[in-house]
Order: structure tokens, then C-alpha cells, then sequence
């Protein structure tokens, strides 16, 4: 979703998934079809007019945690249902589809058009429950719902990342963190009567960026499905250096500060240049920084082949079932395999890895019922007799590898 640089953030566990989350529904929360409604809404659930601060500040807590209980329900469906998301990513056509609805998004925050509820559907919603803790509730999940379309660009890459963890409680947390983010400003003006900025162009700024970050997950979803795009990626000093280059180029013609409803073709010329180049540049940092910086020794023969291999040599063996769509296991390439201590104790190791990024292949499939392969990541460690040793269906930290691969013999 994460993903990109946010989904990155999001993989190293669940105090970054909350923390990211959390950020990701703050900067929405400063979007023109958000922020204007902080002040008139404390007003309607009545916190400004509250006897006391306490009471103030526990009638915004109300109106906040119906927020959250619009949003909760959609991480938990999510993480409930990532089983299935896998096999759906294996499909190009499907992981471009997502692209697309990222890049219409991401048009929409450039103001190409306005995603917005009908405005009855929205002042219907609005007066639900009148004053009171109820009345604040209610109006939170209805403001979650009014605020829905424009968090669809940020809230859309976080329900990507949690079905692809597979976990509904963590999607629960990362949707209540979400759904925070979100709330803190309508929390800060009822309980501590705070006065916030003036709308302005600077919200203009906070959408460029959204949609910079929109264009960057989408890139990052096709080169999930299409290698190619990032193979000119090769992390190093040079590439960074280009990166930057690009980014600096890029906001300086102005791709965060102009806007498209400026007058003069030359403006909106400059402006698309400039999201050009910050996109692009963002993009080969985020896949130059995912990539690993170092790589074992990956055999090219096939499966059964090493395998026949390690038997007659005596070697142990590791089979690493992988695919494009697998975070975790871009995360294993990254931060285990790429360890030098996991890579010298693994010289005594045959290791051979089985894309299954397309597991419909008859091929694959047969391959993957006959070692019991259900989901992805899967490792498979066998010692130098053929046995199987380990097993790992999640993402295991290199000190935890290398502890278990110096048992096998």
C-alpha cells in the first residue's frame, strides 16, 4: 500500500503500524474536505458550550471514539480476509486495476476532480443524535463516513497493508491508530477550545503531497507485477543522488507549492513536470532502499535438482517459496539473507527459491501441495540427510535464523 515507503514503515511491526497510521490519519485530517469541518462539527456535538473543560474534553472523546468505531470494522474485515488477498495480487490485471485506483486518486488530490458523499446524504448525516455523549458518538461515525472520501487515498493504502498481513487484530489497531490521526484535531478544539489555522493555500501543499505519495504506491504496485519497471534501480550512492536531484527539480518547478487551477498553461506544464520528477525520484529511492544490498548465493537449477544435489553432497538445504506480491519476503531478501553473519554460516547451504508469484501454474502448484506450502513467506530448512529441520511461514529476524540454521547439521 505500505508498500512503497509507507507500507515500509508499516512492516517493522505493530508500534510502527500504529505510529504510521496514526500520522497517515493526521495529515488527512488537514485536507480541505476535512479540516473546514473540525470547527463547525465540535460546535454541533456542543463541546464548545460545555460547562467545563472535563466535560469538553469527555464529549470530544465521544465524538472521537465513534470515529473509531467507523473505522475499526474495516481493518478487522480486512486482516480477516487477507488470506485471500495473496492469490488475488498474483494477478496482473488485478495489481494493475489497484495501480489505477491509486493514480485516479491521486489525480483527484491535484484537484482533476472532487470525490465528495451528496450533499443531502452529508447534512443528513450531520444532525444524527443532537448534543450529549451519545449525540457526539453518533456524529462520530457519521463525520467518519462524510470524511471517508477523502481519506480513501491514505485509508485504501493502509486496508492494502493489513490484508496482506493476514491479522485481524493488528488490523484493528492500525485503523484505530487511523481513526485517531484523524480525530486529534476535532479532540484538541473541543477539549482544550484551541484555535486552528485558517483554511488556506497550505492545504493545497498537504494534498500535493498525498497525491505524490498516491503516485508513488501505484508505480510501486506495477513494478510488483511488471519487474521490469524497477530493474534500473540499483541501489547506491549514484542512485540516491539522482533521486534527489529529481525530488529537489521537481518541487522547485512545483509539484507541491503551484496549482492546477492557477491561470496559464505554463503553470499547469510546470506543475505536471514537477510531480513528474518528485514521483519518479521518490519512487527509485523507495525501491533503492527495498532492495537488498547484498544477495546469497541463490542457485539457478531447479527445485528437485538441488535437491538431488544437497543429497549427494551431504549438504543442508534451504527452499525459500517467494513471489512478487510478498512483502514479508522482500523483507527476508532485505534485512535476514542479506546479513553477513547469515550469509557465512549459510556457505555450508545449498538455497534455491520457488517463485510462486503465479501458483495457478500446474507446475507451482503441484510443487507447493508436495511440500505442504499453504501461504507466503514460506522457508523450508532441511539438514544434510534430506529431513526437514525448520519451518518458517512468517518473517524471521537474522539473529533468530542464524541461531536455528547452526542446529542443522
Amino acid at each position: 500500500m505500505q508498500p512503497d515507503a509507507f507500507t515500509e514503515a508499516l512492516s517493522k511491526g505493530p508500534a510502527y503500524a500504529a505510529l504510521a497510521a496514526l500520522a497517515g490519519g493526521f495529515v488527512v485530517s488537514l485536507t480541505p474536505c476535512v479540516y473546514p469541518m473540525v470547527a463547525v462539527t465540535v460546535s454541533v456535538f456542543g463541546a464548545r458550550e460545555s460547562k467545563s473543560r472535563w466535560e469538553g474534553a469527555a464529549l470530544s472523546a465521544a465524538f472521537v471514539l465513534g470515529i473509531v468505531a467507523m473505522f475499526v470494522p474495516l481493518g478487522v474485515i480486512a486482516g480477516l480476509t487477507g488470506s485471500m488477498f495473496g492469490s488475488v495480487l498474483q494477478s496482473r490485471l488485478v495489481v494493475s486495476g489497484m495501480a489505477l485506483l491509486f493514480l485516479m486518486m491521486a489525480a483527484s488530490l491535484f484537484g482533476a476532480f472532487e470525490l465528495a458523499l451528496p450533499s443531502g446524504l452529508t447534512n443528513r448525516l450531520a444532525t444524527l443524535g443532537g448534543l450529549g455523549y451519545k449525540g457526539a458518538f453518533l456524529l462520530g461515525l457519521a463525520c467518519g463516513l462524510i470524511a471517508a472520501p477523502c481519506t480513501g487515498p491514505v485509508l485504501t493504502g493502509i486496508l492494502t497493508w493489513i490484508a496482506k498481513t493476514k491479522s485481524a487484530p493488528l488490523g484493528a489497531l492500525a485503523m484505530a491508530a487511523f481513526a485517531l490521526g484523524l480525530g486529534a484535531p476535532f479532540f484538541a478544539v473541543g477539549a482544550f477550545a484551541v484555535q486552528l489555522p485558517k483554511s488556506g493555500r497550505w492545504m493545497v501543499h498537504v494534498k500535493s503531497i498525498l497525491g505524490v505519495v498516491l503516485v508513488v504506491v501505484a508505480l510501486y504496485f506495477l513494478a510488483t507485477a511488471f519487474p521490469v519497471i524497477g530493474s534500473f534501480v540499483k541501489p547506491g550512492a549514484p542512485l540516491f543522488v539522482i533521486a534527489l536531484s529529481a525530488i529537489v527539480a521537481g518541487v522547485v518547478l512545483g509539484a507541491i507549492h503551484r496549482d492546477f487551477s492557477e491561470p496559464g498553461s505554463g503553470v499547469k506544464i510546470a506543475k505536471g513536470a514537477g510531480i513528474a520528477l518528485v514521483s519518479a525520484g521518490a519512487f527509485a529511492a523507495v525501491l533503492g532502499i527495498s532492495k537488498p544490498t547484498a544477495a546469497l548465493a541463490w542457485e539457478k537449477q531447479g527445485l528437485d535438482a538441488v535437491r538431488e544435489r544437497a543429497l549427494r553432497e551431504n549438504r543442508p538445504l534451504v527452499v525459500d517459496f517467494t513471489a512478487e506480491w510478498c512483502g514479508a519476503c522482500k523483507k527476508l531478501d532485505k534485512l535476514t539473507f542479506a546479513d553477513p553473519k547469515v550469509g557465512a554460516e549459510m556457505g555450508r547451504f545449498l538455497a534455491v527459491k520457488v517463485d510462486a508469484t503465479h501458483d495457478d501454474d500446474p507446475a507451482v502448484a503441484a510443487t507447493m501441495a508436495k511440500f505442504q506450502v499453504i501461504g507466503l513467506p514460506t522457508m523450508l530448512v532441511f539438514d544434510s540427510r534430506g529431513k526437514e529441520a525448520v519451518r518458517y511461514t512468517d518473517f524471521v529476524p537474522p539473529d533468530r535464523f542464524l541461531e536455528n540454521i547452526r542446529r542443522v547439521d
